[in-house]
């Protein structure tokens, strides 16, 4: 990966790329740190140092805003409404037919889709600043801070309007340093800033579990955590990058005087073909009781159990739980993201067939079992990887936002993994005489 970066710095086009790229990022970085206006940031840094790392159900959120969302800043929403919107479009295209033939019609279509997005997060972005402010105001931001009710001085509704418009168009301006890297720098844009985001946290969440522990002043436990997080960065790639290649023969025909087809390929089948979404709909789907409960103020007996058997993450009904939504939504996204119909009859129109299977409905029946197949062990490892918070928390004492917990490890390693390709294949074609060998 190295030696990747280090041609492409020598390439003068790349290089610009990668300027490009880094700009963006310290951009985005110094946005996370500018405070909205309506805050009393003294305040705010008062009960961060309160709450100490534990950012209850909010740490999802902060973690994909690089901590930018307890501090309340102008990029505070961060990416998450937009990996919402187009979590939701991806999900209409399968239900609403005049999405799913914007999809068929090529670019044009995804321009259309695309501009669907932007409209959806920005309403997305006004639904969650504005739940921010109001969280923000009544005190429940941090619970436990003295001073969490004063974060918010003035709470008049010009202030909050304000506070509202600002965060929104932070979020519309995220969303277009994010479609800058992808036109004009490496890898892609919206990728990039949740990867640094979420790398921005590392070193003090690694920082906190040293200051906590008690081996030898603490550096034991920090070095078996980062053991622990190479092993599980090793686990991961060799997973990303496990697949079922089916093997496609493409039928000679014969037009004019040539000749065409006769060609052999494969369909790759990742074994974790939804990759990080079902671990984000169990995470988001765990939150809503909580978060019922938390703003409802009940001290009923329904309130008491969400409290101590969904809000607690540690507690056996919410491992249990957790685990069998992330498999459920496992395999729910790949039943909608993979059409195995629709690509035995693409096959088919271009004279492809799988060796020993018939073309048409019989292939389709062999793809959708071979999915399923491969979809058990991929949906099994997310939910194990998923639980490794959960683990750090009762072995090293660490916080709800373990450094290399399943959701940050997954996206860490798919977007470096991505985004190294990119770099290589760029440099494979400028490279000829190593493309022509």
């Amino acid at each position: 990966m190295l030696t990747a970066f280090a041609r492409a710095f020598k390439t003068p086009d790349l290089r610009k790329k990668l300027l490009f790229t880094l700009g963006i990022i310290v951009v985005y970085r110094i946005g996370t740190h500018i405070p909205i206006p309506g805050v009393d940031y003294r305040n705010v840094q008062t009960c961060i140092d309160v709450a100490k790392g534990n950012q209850g159900l909010f740490g999802l959120v902060n973690m994909f805003s690089g901590g930018a969302l307890l501090q309340i800043t102008i990029f505070a929403l961060g990416i998450m409404p937009y990996i919402t919107a187009s979590i939701i479009l991806q999900l209409l295209t399968v239900v609403i037919p005049r999405l799913e033939a914007l999809k068929k019609e090529g670019q044009t279509g995804t321009a259309k889709i695309t501009q669907y997005t932007r409209y959806l997060t920005v309403a997305l972005a006004v639904l969650q600043g504005t739940g921010l402010v109001a969280t923000a105001r009544s005190g429940a931001l941090f619970n436990g801070c003295p001073v969490a009710s004063e974060i918010v001085p003035d709470q008049s509704i010009f202030v909050t309007v304000t506070m509202v418009i600002t965060m929104t168009a932070g979020t519309a301006v995220v969303m277009w340093l994010g479609e800058l890297v992808t036109d004009r720098g490496i890898g892609n844009g919206m990728s990039i800033l949740m990867f640094i985001s979420i790398a921005a946290t590392f070193p003090s969440a690694l920082w906190a579990i040293k200051q906590q522990g008690s081996l030898a002043d603490g550096w034991i436990e920090f070095g078996t955590v980062i053991l622990v997080g190479l092993f599980m960065v090793g686990l991961v790639v060799f997973v990303e990058q496990a697949q079922r290649r089916i093997p496609v023969q493409y039928a000679k025909r014969m037009i004019g005087r040539r000749s065409y087809g006769g060609t052999s390929t494969y369909i790759p089948l990742k074994v974790n073909q939804a990759g990080v979404i079902p671990v984000i709909f169990a995470s988001s789907l765990l939150y809503i009781p909580a978060l019922i409960v938390q703003f409802s103020n009940s001290t009923s007996g329904w309130a008491s159990w969400i409290q101590g058997n969904l809000a607690d993450t540690a507690a056996p009904v919410h491992i249990t739980i957790y685990f069998f939504l992330i498999v459920f939504f496992a395999f729910f996204y790949v039943a909608i993201s993979f059409n195995p119909e629709e690509v035995a009859d693409n096959m088919k129109k271009y004279g492809g067939f799988i060796p020993g299977i018939r073309a048409g409905r019989p292939t389709a029946e062999y793809l959708s079992y071979v999915l399923n197949r491969i979809t058990w062990p991929g949906s099994l490892y997310l939910g194990l990887i998923a639980l490794v918070p959960t683990m750090a928390l009762a072995g090293f004492g660490a916080n709800q936002n373990f450094p290399f917990g399943g959701t940050s490890i997954l996206i860490i390693v798919g977007v470096g993994l991505e985004t190294v390709k990119q770099i290589e294949s760029q440099l494979q074609q400028r490279n000829y005489e190593g493309f022509l060998r």
